[in-house]
């Protein structure tokens, strides 16, 4: 017996490292908010509520989906020739403090615009479009937008105009690190697109 405890106490100690190590890095908000001002501010706002509705709102959007998509820029897998750019000098930990910062500030509500299309819209959102097999947004995303903390970003109040440009890439294919958005945007009219992305931004 005595022959194995020097064994099972390293053993231990292997196993208490792989353990450490393993382990998240913490994210550092006060370094997030000082790389964030560097970095990001210029288009996203100085909160994450961007003003323009090219540039999505980031702000109370869940930090794992905003440092999966900072990776999938840095390695490629999304591509946008901008956002590669500054994703390319950031460290995994920048991403961790940047996504996290972001999601502790509060989001600006948005207001959908199109009072012809709300109806659709809601349809779309709340039941799908049943004759493709297009579940419903909500059953991911809920039934506010708030989506589901590292599963589903956060959709509500979002500008309708990025919204709909993110379902058209993803239709067309320009945009493809999402198998499962881009099986539901494929079937999407450009009307039904707007309809739903319009509806979204009017969500809190």
């Amino acid at each position: 017996m005595k022959l194995f405890a020097p064994l099972i106490g390293a053993l231990a100690l292997a196993t208490l490292s792989v353990t450490v190590q393993a382990q998240p890095a913490q994210p550092d908000l006060r370094r997030g908010a000082e790389l964030y001002g560097g970095v990001c501010v210029a288009c996203h706002g100085a909160d994450g509520n961007s003003s323009t509705a090219a540039n999505p709102k980031l702000a109370q959007q869940h930090p794992e989906y905003l440092i999966k998509q900072l990776r999938e820029y840095k390695s490629g897998k999304r591509a946008n020739a901008i956002m590669a750019g500054f994703a390319a000098g950031l460290s995994d930990q920048d991403m961790i403090d940047i996504s996290y910062w972001l999601a502790s500030q509060k989001k600006t509500p948005g207001f959908a615009q199109n009072k012809e299309t709300i109806e659709l819209g809601e349809k779309i959102y709340r039941g799908g479009i049943a004759d493709r097999k297009i579940a419903a947004c909500m059953a991911c995303h809920s039934p506010n937008g708030a989506g589901i903390p590292a599963q589903y970003p956060r959709l509500g109040g979002q500008h309708a105009e990025y919204t709909a440009a993110q379902l058209r890439a993803f239709r067309s294919g320009e945009r493809n690190n999402n198998l499962q958005m881009t099986h539901i945007a494929q079937y999407m009219t450009d009307a039904e697109i707007d309809a739903v992305s319009d509806f979204i931004a009017g969500l809190r």
